[in-house]
């Protein structure tokens, strides 16, 4: 329970801060749910509302690579990056311009956090790469708030055994924390760990049968961070379909499967949670065969960019492409596209259309046709799923229904003894 002090806020505040910073990341439902987990320092280097002069004195005494970030004082409605370089201070205009962020108007950002990523790697201009964010003073820190919590987790009971997945920002590996075995996001770039901190924060009020738990977190203070969770023996859903095939899995599993997905979507609807990545690749499969959805727009604080270039085309709904509007009706056509990727065994969706085709003729009202073997009924839930109007498009609660109707109907509820051989 939070203080009742720390929700003396302002909507002012809240859009002021907020939306710049995690802008296009979360259902609007959760921008004050952010605001009120500020104190994690998320962005520990934004100081908000202070002067070139206070900048300064916070940088000081120098240290090449020091910075911070402030509001302008001259730009109303701008930002400043104070970057202490030399024995000086430095202070770069952060321009909004069309709904970006940009220092010097050829690299544009989509928030702060996605520029301050960029220059701890590279200069690019700057006097020098950003390499150690000046901490804001009376906020409190992301390992104090988890232990307050009970998130924290102690570094020294986990053991890392094997890496078995490798991205841009880190690895994941499989480990174990007092002789349970987990799985292990180990992010070691200190802004990175910063964007990770607030989906952890998001990750401790999610609790659900069918969405990969967390367990703790471990914040350390050179800013690595060490998020583990259930460990699911099976992995990922599509690469476990395309393994085992049509000749191993029945239509049993594949609609439990479906169901699984379905439940801990409609848990996050009930909750006001948008993923915004739901595919295949984004289910996890535990050693009983339970389908679990995992990534809880990780994946998607981790791009570079959301320009529309960079999100999944044949997953994402025309108007969030268009528009970047998300929403549960646009995790409910993702849906639909995952259940074609469950029923056609893990294919790649809109087989044989070129990329760049896939959204013009979406548009237009092209739909994919049943995977082979695919019950009709199942695939009359898939197009309902792909209505071009979003509001036309039915809850995963009424989805859920719908799939459990079709199972009575065709006899085919299993349950999860039955599939956990496969």
């Amino acid at each position: 329970m939070l203080c009742p002090c720390r929700f003396r806020l302002y909507v002012s505040d809240c859009i002021r801060y907020i939306l710049p910073l995690m802008r296009h990341k979360y259902h609007s439902c959760d921008i004050l749910y952010l605001y009120f987990n500020f104190s994690l320092m998320c962005l520990r280097w934004f100081h908000g509302k202070i002067t070139r002069d206070q900048a300064e004195r916070l940088l000081y005494p120098p240290e090449t690579g020091l910075y911070l970030v402030r509001e302008s004082t001259n730009y109303p409605g701008d930002y400043t990056l104070c970057v202490s370089c030399d024995g000086k201070v430095e202070h770069y205009r952060i321009i909004y311009k069309d709904g970006k962020l940009s220092i010097d108007e050829e690299e544009f950002f989509e928030n702060l956090m996605q520029l301050v990523e960029h220059y701890t790697k590279d200069a690019d201009g700057l006097c020098t790469k950003l390499m150690n964010p000046k901490l804001m003073e009376g906020t409190v820190a992301a390992k104090d708030e988890f232990s307050r919590s009970g998130w924290a987790l102690d570094r020294k009971e986990l053991k890392l055994l094997q890496t078995i997945g490798k991205g841009e920002f880190g690895d994941v590996n499989v480990g174990e924390y007092r002789g349970t075995k987990v799985a292990v996001k180990c992010i070691k770039h200190d802004a990175t760990a910063q964007a990770f901190v607030a989906e952890a924060s998001v990750m401790t009020q999610l609790r659900h049968n069918n969405l990969v738990q967390l367990l703790g977190v471990i914040v350390e203070e050179k800013g690595s961070l060490f998020i583990v969770t259930e460990y699911m023996a099976k992995g990922c859903l599509v690469d476990y379909l395309r393994s085992r095939g049509r000749t191993v899995i029945g239509v049993d599993c594949l609609l439990k499967f479906s169901l699984d997905v379905c439940e801990a979507m409609e848990y996050l609807e009930a909750n006001n949670f948008v993923h915004r990545d739901l595919a295949a690749r984004n289910v996890l499969v535990s050693e009983d065969s339970i389908a679990k959805v995992s990534d809880f727009g990780l994946t998607k604080e981790a791009s570079s960019t959301q320009d529309t270039a960079k999100l999944p085309v044949k997953w994402t709904s025309p108007e969030a492409l268009r528009e970047k509007k998300f929403s549960t009706k646009s995790d409910v056509w993702s849906y639909g596209i995952l259940l074609w990727e469950i029923y056609s065994f893990g294919r790649v969706p809109y087989p044989k259309i070129p990329l760049k085709d896939v959204v013009p003729r979406v548009e237009k009202g092209y739909k994919m046709e049943a995977p082979d073997g695919c019950p009709d009924a199942v695939y009359e839930v898939m197009k309902l799923c792909w209505t071009l109007d979003p509001e036309q498009r039915p809850s995963f609660k009424a989805l859920r229904n719908k799939l459990q109707q079709i199972g009575t109907m065709l006899s085919v509820f299993t349950s999860p003894e039955n599939c956990a051989s496969i």
